[in-house]
């Protein structure tokens, strides 16, 4: 992705992976995917626009001094499902 140029779901899916993988911090990642959502000049498709709402709030946590909202396994299973859908 060239800097500033809209991300496909290449980059998309490399987030994910990269959350995963511990080379991006899930703050990172959150406002990443925000600053994509908050451009209201953008088009998206479905399932772009899916896996961009599923990275954003990916820091919110459970509660006070609790684990995340979401966990690396459900993130895992969003990956899986991203992976699948574009398949298709």
């Amino acid at each position: 992705m060239i800097a500033g140029e809209q991300p496909g779901l290449d980059e998309i899916e490399a987030r994910f992976v990269a959350l995963l993988d511990g080379r991006m911090t899930r703050d990172a990642v959150d406002r990443w995917a925000g600053r994509w959502l908050a451009d209201d000049g953008l088009s998206w498709d479905e399932l772009s626009l899916w896996a961009l709402r599923l990275l954003f709030g990916i820091d919110l946590p459970r509660g006070p001094g609790g684990d995340y909202l979401h966990d690396d396994s459900q993130i895992r299973d969003w990956l899986v499902e991203l992976r699948r859908r574009r398949a298709r």
